[in-house]
């Protein structure tokens, strides 16, 4: 038996186990990291502190062992409405030692879908951050007869006073925890010895794109499995792990599993502008990330390099074609070979760019970083092939909220760029006839909440799950995702197009580009709505006459789509002739999650889009002959 078999096959029931199992064997390890304010006081300062798995497990059972005592039960529902951060992890493992389920809220979801799905949960208590999240439940109520209690993160001076809500902060809840511990002191451990593998663990709401989000349904053993199935594929327990993802996606979530498995350092901060800063601080070995993060790296690089100018802007287009020919000729040469061999004279230069641009690119992540695994959209291989070559490697892997994140995962000592990777252990990958990619597995959801037919329309009787996405695996086992079934087009003319492959294509060379959408849906020609990348395009905009205008006047100005227009018709030289992007039109602000146009992990929601942004792309076709 392998040993990934043999992790398999020992699994716990429950991640809560797992984590008592866990704090048992290393208490005095460092567990986490999170930012907070310096003990000094000093105005804007802050630093960071750690937790230890017995300082860690402290808090837990305190805070399970509180919604215990308010009344929660197994299996039943508490809401975690909030940004990243340590308290989020700590309200999750409560739930879990609780025997309760999480429901998972993203602070950016708008008031009515909040209460919707608290409503739908049936969620008994919520986690909310701070005054802003508590009011989205303060101020419906009435609509949510089950919902007694909201447990702040962020203390308030006054906590309102809501008929039939009981307010309360955290630093409260743990200590009622520990009042009841102190009457009780082995109902946690007693807690979770009853938890049952197939109990329900997690709902998590899919971002619907039209209509009420679905609540998908995963149980104990779900995370069970992330945990170790995440360990055989490579995660060690002397990693440092630099979390920023929403925890209310699954990406997230998963990450807490397999870190509770191995016990290695976890770093929390989901501030997204904080990322930059955060990296050489942290210097970790480990990273997830969403590739939208490595596209504006990137694009960051190559604008400072073009501002610079001179021998230091042709230095860096030579660096980078040295690193992508790098790149591919090793992964090639480990495909037919088994070993990453490049020629002498493309080693010799690698070298010389090594010490130019790319230690200072590998210094950027902190110096550390031996992996960042990249999902929940594709990464343009052109990117791909430039961050491996300058020492930056970016894991792709694949997985839906529906088989709780990762099941497919590119292995580190043998990654393929272009390809999300091998089935993680205990995951099975089937094509379907049509091209479809069916999953089947330990990591699979039971069902969607309170919706058993739409639970039949994707999960059948024998466990095959129908992702929806269209993708191919070769002779060696790796997948590759081609497209979104339902986002594969037909064109007037009877072709078919899948804009995700134009749309990377375009990210790879355009250097300007945040999000590119491509059109032509029963229409005669392909179309974009492409928005650009504001730290990019100004520096641009004030070296070529357009100085001192407004983001909006600088994208929306004739130089500007002259640019664009070159990066459109190199795409267009590489792809058949219905595949080409015949118009386009630069929209005067980019996409964004406060507008319901990208999800929470920046995937693109094309109906919404389309929708917005409906009288710009009739322009575009207008006058246009339609079959």
């Amino acid at each position: 038996m392998s040993s990934a078999q043999s992790l398999l096959e020992s699994r716990p029931p429950s991640v809560a186990h797992l984590f008592l199992s866990r704090v048992g064997a290393t208490p005095d390890r460092e567990a986490y990291r999170y930012p907070a304010p310096a003990g000094d006081g000093t105005s804007g300062t802050e630093q960071w502190r750690s937790l230890t798995w017995a300082q860690t497990a402290e808090r837990v059972t305190a805070i399970a062992a509180g919604l215990i005592a308010l009344g929660v039960r197994p299996e039943e529902r508490v809401a975690i409405c909030s940004s990243t951060r340590v308290e989020w992890i700590l309200a999750d493992m409560g739930a879990m030692c609780a025997g309760a389920a999480a429901t998972a809220v993203y602070p950016s979801t708008n008031a009515d879908e909040t209460v919707y799905i608290l409503a739908d949960s049936g969620s008994r208590a919520i986690f909310v951050e701070n005054a802003e999240q508590l009011d989205k439940v303060v101020a419906h109520a009435e609509r949510l007869p089950e919902l007694g209690h909201a447990i702040l993160f962020d203390p308030l001076a006054d906590l309102p006073q809501v008929a039939g809500l009981e307010v309360l902060s955290l630093a409260d809840l743990e200590k009622q925890g520990a009042a009841y511990l102190a009457e009780h002191p082995n109902a946690i451990e007693e807690t979770v010895r009853a938890i049952e593998r197939e109990q329900l663990a997690t709902l998590i709401y899919t971002s619907g794109t039209t209509g009420r989000p679905k609540g998908v349904r995963l149980v104990h053993d779900c995370w069970s499995y992330q945990a170790v199935a995440q360990e055989a594929g490579g995660l060690r327990s002397d990693d440092v792990q630099f979390v920023w993802l929403p925890l209310s996606h699954v990406f997230g979530k998963a990450l807490i599993s397999g870190q509770i498995q191995t016990g290695h350092v976890m770093a929390v901060d989901g501030r997204v502008d904080r990322i930059v800063t955060n990296l050489p601080t942290v210097r970790p070995t480990l990273m997830a990330s969403a590739p939208r993060i490595f596209e504006k790296v990137y694009n960051g690089i190559a604008g400072r390099a073009r501002a610079e100018g001179g021998a230091k802007y042709k230095i860096f287009l030579w660096a980078a074609k040295v690193a992508r020919d790098y790149a591919r000729t090793g992964q090639e040469s480990m495909a037919a070979t088994g070993r990453r061999r490049v020629p002498l004279a493309l080693a010799v230069q690698h070298a010389v760019a090594d010490r130019l641009v790319y230690g200072k690119i590998r210094a950027a992540f902190g110096g550390n970083l031996r992996a960042s695994v990249s999902g929940s959209a594709a990464l343009a291989p052109d990117i791909g092939y430039f961050f491996s070559g300058a020492g930056v490697h970016v894991l792709e892997g694949y997985g839906l909220t529906e088989t709780s994140a990762g099941c497919v995962v590119n292995p580190v000592e043998d990654y393929r760029i272009g390809t999300v990777g091998k089935p993680l252990p205990g995951t099975e990958v089937r094509i379907a006839e049509d091209g479809e990619v069916l999953l089947r597995g330990p990591g699979v959801m039971r069902g969607y909440h309170n919706l058993p037919d739409k639970t039949a329309e994707v999960l059948r009787s024998d466990g095959w799950f129908h992702t929806g996405d269209i993708g191919e695996m070769d002779k060696d086992g790796f997948v590759r995702i081609t497209d979104r079934k339902k986002d594969v087009f037909k064109t007037s003319g009877g072709k078919y197009v899948a804009p995700t492959e134009i749309e990377g294509r375009f990210k790879a060379v355009c250097p300007f580009v945040s999000n590119i959408v491509v059109l032509g849906n029963s229409r005669n020609f392909c179309t974009a709505l492409i928005t650009l990348d504001e730290s990019v395009i100004m520096p641009w905009a004030a070296s070529h006459d357009l100085g001192g205008r407004s983001y909006a006047e600088v994208v929306s100005s004739p130089q500007v789509h002259e640019l664009i227009d070159g990066f459109v018709q190199r795409v267009n030289g590489d792809l058949q002739r219905w595949q080409t992007i015949k118009k386009f039109s630069v929209l005067s602000r980019d996409l964004d999650v406060e507008h319901g146009e990208l999800t929470p992990s920046l995937k693109v929601k094309r109906p919404v889009v389309e929708r917005e942004y409906a009288e710009v792309i009739e322009g575009m076709y207008e006058g246009s002959r339609e079959a």
